[in-house]
């Protein structure tokens, strides 16, 4: 039970006023099988992927997404054998190096979250670089979740306000939801809305595991790199069509939109 429920509050909306998710995460799943369908390396379905974000980007931009978040990376994904791993770190690497200009153009700031610690000297200089130039855009904004996972989060939030409250600078009794979510990696970002998955798996995979306590799940068998920007519209298009209780009841819903 969150904080402003139990003063009698009850849980807003996080949509916008026309019904539009304000924050969509997508875990990106299918590059792999889109590439074995058609007898291709599976370093071409994560190029193949990458065209993918490009469309689905720009189409988030046209249709006011606030916040997009994209599962690029999991800290599982390690285990993938060596030579995949070393691909999708130099596509990283790539796109960090020719993106960034293109998403600063259009006004879009991006944000790298997850451990950082992993990753080559060089991927941590340009993620500094990219996250640097493009601070200041307002119109939209762009979460690459790379070395992430949602149980790490939540640890390390929680970690950091023991730490806060060992030295005193803290009281145990001021921890709330409100301050945990306060040391998350999204804090400051409206709560999930939308969050879809492709390729037809249905589980979210240790992402967001806080933010998305009350986000919508979409779930199509589309591999990522089929998913285009109408595959966007219509994941959009059903978010609006669905009735978002946030624990109320339908006669409460009603009454607030009277």
């Amino acid at each position: 039970m969150t904080s402003a429920q139990t003063s009698g509050s009850t849980c807003p909306p996080h949509a916008s006023g026309d019904g539009m998710p304000r924050h969509v995460a997508i875990i990106m799943d299918g590059n792999n099988r889109w590439a074995r369908a058609r007898g291709l390396s599976g370093v071409r379905g994560h190029r193949a992927g990458v065209e993918a974000v490009r469309a689905v980007i720009r189409r988030a931009g046209e249709r006011g997404v606030e916040t997009l978040t994209l599962f690029a990376f999991s800290s599982e994904n390690w285990r993938r054998p060596p030579a995949e791993v070393r691909a999708l770190m130099e596509l990283f690497l790539i796109a960090l190096k020719r993106e960034v200009k293109k998403l600063h153009e259009n006004g879009i700031r991006l944000s790298v979250i997850g451990d950082r610690s992993a990753f080559s000297s060089s991927i941590q200089k340009y993620i500094v670089k990219a996250e640097a130039l493009t601070r200041d855009n307002t119109r939209m904004h762009l979460v690459v979740a790379a070395n992430y996972g949602g149980q790490w989060d939540i640890t390390g939030a929680a970690r950091r306000l023991a730490e806060r409250a060992a030295t005193g600078e803290l009281d145990p009794a001021e921890i709330d939801e409100k301050a945990l979510e306060g040391e998350l990696c999204l804090a400051g970002d409206a709560p999930v809305d939308l969050c879809i998955r492709t390729s037809g798996e249905q589980r979210i995979s240790n992402f967001l595991l806080w933010q998305m306590a009350y986000a919508e799940l979409y779930f199509t068998p589309l591999l990522w790199p089929d998913f285009d920007a109408g595959a966007f519209d219509m994941a959009l298009d059903d978010f609006r069509r669905r009735q978002r209780r946030f624990g109320m009841t339908d006669e409460q819903i009603e009454a607030q939109g009277a």
